[in-house]
């Protein structure tokens, strides 16, 4: 028969496969939002090709994110069950207020403002590690930036070599190219956020004694990525139509200058360990894209209601887990 306490970290780490599952549904849009409002594939393809590469991106990238999120934002050894517990719950809960509204918040930045917030409802603010904290804020604003950068150089570069084309070859090209762009992003997407999910649950193992020493199981990483690949598969329709529509009209060759230069912003985070936010890559670059074309072209209104979006999140996430952390353990 099962112990108790073992029962209950097996609950936990059912409930982190659920966030990082509703990670998957509310960061779909981001990976097919583009290729959809282009026509280049229909949504039910979109989502099995964002899909799979959302799954297969941990045989390309290591567990340095999940390092990141694990053991160098918080203590790790004030760290319990019920704080991971009200993390997760804090973070579910904003990330399912935000589908409904049809924000395109982070996720990421939901889940890191969850553990924070329980974490300090526990034993004060001394508990976060500042160090990891600068990266993530420095993140905050640089992501959205170089998608930004990346998305108009990446047009500019792309209208010079195809303006001599007729406009259907150019279409034609870059519905292809498009595809593989796509794919790029959700490498990315995969590699980075699925990462923060294995980071929380090898916390929670490490508190309750079940490992020794700060390490990724293969079991967590694969369970990690086929949960945010089922979410990427269920999508996220209400924010498809954000991201692909109301921030500014894309074409094919839009789409994958947006995708490209979300993506090699991603793998480059990714690369330095930091758990940077795929939402604010991808409206950077589409942005990016809008404003290179015409600077009008992009609802800047919209754009400014998913920035005060994004500011909001980790704030009111930790709220929310700092909260349901008090209530936790009045019956915990």
């Amino acid at each position: 028969m099962f112990d108790q306490s073992l029962i209950f970290i097996i609950f936990i780490i059912a409930i982190a496969l659920l966030f990082d599952f509703t990670n998957g549904i509310h960061d779909a849009a981001n990976s097919i939002a583009t290729i959809v409002s282009t026509r280049v594939l229909t949504p039910r393809q979109a989502v099995a090709w964002a899909a799979f590469f959302n799954f297969v991106a941990f045989l390309i990238f290591g567990t340095g994110v999940a390092a990141t999120v694990g053991k160098g934002l918080v203590d790790i050894k004030i760290v319990t069950p019920t704080v991971i517990l009200a993390a997760l719950i804090g973070a579910i809960a904003w990330n399912l207020i935000t589908w409904w509204l049809g924000l395109p918040v982070s996720s990421s930045h939901g889940l890191i403002g969850g553990y924070a917030g329980a974490a300090m409802a526990k034993a004060g603010f001394g508990v976060l590690i500042l160090s990891g904290w600068y990266k993530i804020i420095l993140f905050i604003f640089l992501a959205p930036l170089i998608g930004l950068i990346l998305g108009m150089l990446f047009f500019i570069a792309a209208n010079w070599l195809v303006y001599k084309k007729a406009p259907a070859a150019v279409s034609r090209l870059f519905r292809h190219l498009q595809i593989v762009s796509a794919a790029l992003y959700s490498l990315g997407h995969g590699g980075n956020d699925a990462q923060k999910t294995m980071g929380i649950i090898v916390s929670l193992l490490f508190s309750a004694g079940l490992v020794s020493s700060f390490h990724v199981p293969l079991w967590v990483v694969l369970s990690a990525q086929a949960a945010i690949a089922l979410g990427t598969l269920l999508g996220g329709w209400r924010i498809v139509k954000t991201m692909g529509q109301q921030i500014t009209k894309l074409r094919t060759i839009d789409g994958c200058c947006a995708e490209t230069a979300s993506a090699i912003s991603i793998f480059f985070a990714t690369s330095l360990g930091v758990p940077v936010s795929t939402t604010h890559v991808i409206t950077g670059a589409i942005s990016g894209v809008g404003a290179a074309k015409k600077f009008s072209a992009v609802r800047w209104d919209m754009a400014l209601k998913i920035v005060w979006a994004w500011v909001l999140t980790i704030p009111a996430a930790a709220l929310i887990a700092a909260l349901l952390f008090k209530l936790l353990k009045l019956f915990i």
